[in-house]
């Protein structure tokens, strides 16, 4: 059986709008709340072993992290398999989208796969501050921001609430919603290749979560995390670096600019993110401040403690609400964009596949 050129594609697609449509409902269980119960769980297991010694917190957090990623990909692969077996059980002809949409088998996986974004729900908490500012009501704006991002947020003013939630929807636009989308669209580009054999979106999406996941519980750089979270960190990184560019190079496409001046700001972003410690998360925000027009970075405290962080766009206008509200619709023009290229990169690949044969 082969895949239809753009089965795997419209597959992810319909994810996207049911991410979209639903986001994430709170009285379902989320295979994000497994992830991190697991996460909890293994933490206690390797803290009791490991104690105080940095090579054993390592090794322990490496284990944690073979077991987790492994884990949720083998877990995903498994209800791909699943939900393909219904398919053809019933019937041998066909592409796979119309066989799966034929047996229903196509909704456990298509939940699935929206599980692992996370747009509608990071426009939400956005959207739920902002509502909070224009409101006046900064004790609000506050409490619900602190549900969002890692900083302090008990002395914020107006402008810094603004400035932090344009840095998270930034931020989280990227870790939350494009990195597992890219990872989603390589796996359905695996099966319009023919592997329908091998893991898919959902396998390869699960295990970008776990990773994610990992670094938002361990990685942190102080007490044993230092060691325990090393892993998970540098994992997380790795599989963001490239959907990371990928933003950063066609976001200024989304917001109107030509190929040339979108090279321009493509180059300005990682200018400007390269003197944050973190290889992604200056760079995806400084992509969102050049796009929009507004400066980020600057100081945050975390803990009681001033960090400073690189100032993005820096000269540029101070963020406004509105400037904050088009960084969401940007990140949703580019979300179809993606989607669109993929198709004709799907539409391609079948050429190559049938002049090959």
């Amino acid at each position: 059986m082969t895949a239809a050129p753009l089965g795997p594609i419209v597959l992810v697609a319909l994810a996207c709008g049911l991410d979209r449509l639903l986001g994430d409902p709170r009285r379902c269980l989320h295979p994000v709340v497994v992830m991190g119960w697991l996460i909890g769980h293994c933490r206690r297991l390797v803290e009791a072993w490991a104690g105080d010694w940095p090579w054993r917190l390592r090794l322990g957090g490496l284990a944690i992290t073979v077991l987790l990623v492994g884990g949720s990909a083998l877990a995903g692969w498994e209800v791909e398999r699943l939900a393909i077996h219904a398919a053809v059980g019933g019937n041998q002809g066909g592409g796979l989208l119309p066989l799966l949409l034929r047996w229903g088998a196509a909704l456990p996986l298509l939940i699935a796969l929206a599980s692992a974004l996370a747009g509608r729900s990071l426009e939400q908490a956005v959207r739920a501050v902002l509502a909070a500012v224009a409101a006046g009501d900064l004790s609000l704006a506050r409490q619900r921001l602190s549900w969002i991002v890692g900083r302090d947020t008990d002395s914020l003013d107006g402008p810094e609430i603004l400035r932090a939630a344009a840095e998270t929807a930034s931020e989280n636009g990227v870790d939350g919603l494009f990195a597992p989308l890219f990872w989603m669209l390589v796996g359905a580009g695996l099966w319009c290749g023919g592997a329908l054999a091998g893991p898919g979106p959902l396998a390869l999406a699960w295990a970008f979560k776990a990773a994610s996941t990992l670094d938002s519980m361990l990685g942190y750089r102080r007490g044993r995390l230092r060691w325990l979270g090393t892993a998970g960190a540098r994992l997380d990184d790795l599989l963001v670096w490239l959907p990371c560019r990928l933003v950063a190079l066609s976001l200024p496409l989304v917001a109107g600019c030509s190929v040339p001046v979108a090279w321009c700001r493509f180059r300005l972003a990682r200018r400007d993110g390269a003197s944050d410690p973190s290889p992604n998360a200056g760079l995806s925000q400084a992509a969102y401040a050049h796009a929009v027009g507004v400066q980020l970075g600057g100081a945050n405290r975390y803990g009681g403690a001033i960090r400073h962080k690189p100032l993005l766009a820096a000269g540029a206008g101070g963020v406004t609400p509105a400037a904050v509200e088009r960084m969401l619709q940007l990140s949703r023009r580019l979300e179809l964009l993606w989607l669109l290229l993929a198709a004709v990169m799907a539409l391609l690949l079948q050429l190559l596949l049938t002049a090959a044969r």
